[in-house]
């Protein structure tokens, strides 16, 4: 079966089917991706494809990126990190990705020969911070989460957006409280659903995320019964990008992405479970 794409409730995605037959409904992953390189679903999919995993693997458009990049371009967007870096850019990437996505799931298993199982879900640098809040969220039955490079507190990614922005980034109450509900280290207290969680860091990542991730993933220990299911991977020479700039068609995987891949195929195959 071939890769689909097209729209899911108005939602880009990338389809991979399974490689090898399955009888019945298959498992289903929902993917999203980074802001850095890769940049949109199709070549979120080219850099983890994760042909290993016995399910079908859809990769999410995020909003304002490939098919949906604003009419004006990439300076649309850059005038929203310049307005406010964290309350008209970063954050309403999250809500809106959060907010669209049960319509586009309900559309996918329409297509797709999937079952009504819990899904997995995947996200990378800010796609994580959607991945987290559908987890948290707790309104979509979640069965395993991997997280590559996640933005688990997103106000840390604040600093990185004032190079963008071209000034420095000036608090308020307003976003305090916004980077606040998007902590997802203070928020581990929220958290009813207790799925198996692989959190992936690259070692050379943002010093500040790669804390973060330790942090979150000391929270969700202590909330889980068996400290186990939260695994952390720190993967060799791997930065924060998972592809080469610009990061917006599929390419071959770098040999960091090709790593991060190969522990996600191995995590995945062993959680996921068939769609019945």
């Amino acid at each position: 079966m071939e890769t689909i794409s097209g729209l899911a409730a108005g939602v880009p995605f990338t389809a991979l089917p399974p490689t090898q037959p399955i009888d019945g409904p298959a498992p289903l992953i929902i993917t999203w991706h980074m802001l850095d390189a890769p940049r949109t679903d199709a070549a979120f999919a080219a850099a983890l494809p994760m042909a290993g995993v016995p399910a079908w693997r859809v990769h999410l458009g995020m909003p304002m990126c490939g098919a949906r990049m604003p009419a004006a371009g990439v300076e649309a967007v850059l005038a929203l990190a310049r307005d406010d870096a964290l309350t008209a850019f970063l954050a309403p990437f999250v809500a809106q990705a959060v907010a669209e996505f049960p319509d586009a799931l309900g559309a996918l298993r329409d297509r797709l020969p999937v079952g009504d199982a819990p899904i997995g879900v995947l996200g990378a640098s800010l796609g994580g911070a959607v991945a987290l809040e559908v987890l948290y969220a707790a309104r979509t039955p979640v069965q395993a989460v991997a997280l590559v490079n996640p933005a688990v507190r997103v106000g840390s990614a604040v600093p990185l957006v004032e190079a963008m922005a071209g000034h420095p980034y000036q608090w308020t109450a307003r976003s305090r409280e916004v980077a606040a509900g998007l902590d997802f280290v203070s928020r581990a207290t929220e958290l009813t659903a207790r799925p198996p969680v692989l959190l992936i860091s690259g070692e050379i990542d943002h010093p500040e995320f790669r804390t973060d991730a330790a942090d979150l993933v000391a929270a969700l220990r202590a909330r889980y019964p068996d400290p186990g299911a939260v695994e952390h991977v720190s993967v060799p020479d791997l930065a924060h990008p998972l592809a080469d700039e610009p990061g917006l068609e599929p390419a071959p995987p770098r040999p960091t992405a090709v790593a991060v891949d190969a522990i996600l195929t191995r995590w995945f195959a062993e959680r996921i479970t068939t769609g019945r």
